[in-house]
């Protein structure tokens, strides 16, 4: 039996100038906006985006998010972000590498953890709900 093989997605980006201080280095806030960005190009590959997610009755909001930084993103930079759904049992978190385009080296790293909240109860729940197996072509 082979292992399954989980989803993921990548974008590449020019960092603006708009996104940098006056280093020219991206302010470190805007790190989380760049993995919102794979993030939601990985959950419309399998097809269930934010969207979706309300129409199934559950928001995934994020309870955590960690990011490493191992060397600056400047302006101009073209950078390859890259997301994995590394847990999806009872939680869905979502692992991020940063690359300079340029010379492949890794930029920095993070991750983030959501969870499912039925939308009817406002209640967590411990188990990640059919619909995310079901999308991401697993049996629960």
């Amino acid at each position: 039996m082979s292992e399954l093989q989980l989803p993921s997605a990548s974008l590449t980006l020019r960092i603006p100038f708009n996104d940098v201080d006056p280093m020219q280095v991206v302010w470190h806030g805007n790190y989380f906006r760049y993995m919102e960005q794979v993030r939601c190009e990985l959950l419309r590959q399998i097809g269930y985006g934010y969207r979706e997610m309300e129409a199934s009755g559950f928001a995934w909001p994020i309870i955590d998010t960690r990011m490493k930084y191992i060397a600056p993103l400047l302006f101009d930079q073209l950078v390859r972000v890259e997301a994995r759904i590394s847990e999806y049992e009872n939680r869905l978190r979502i692992d991020y590498e940063f690359f300079d385009v340029a010379s492949g080296a890794r930029t920095s790293k993070g991750y983030t953890i959501q969870v499912a909240v039925e939308e009817a109860t406002r209640e967590m729940c411990f188990v990640s709900p059919a619909i995310l197996f079901e999308r991401m072509g697993v049996t629960p």
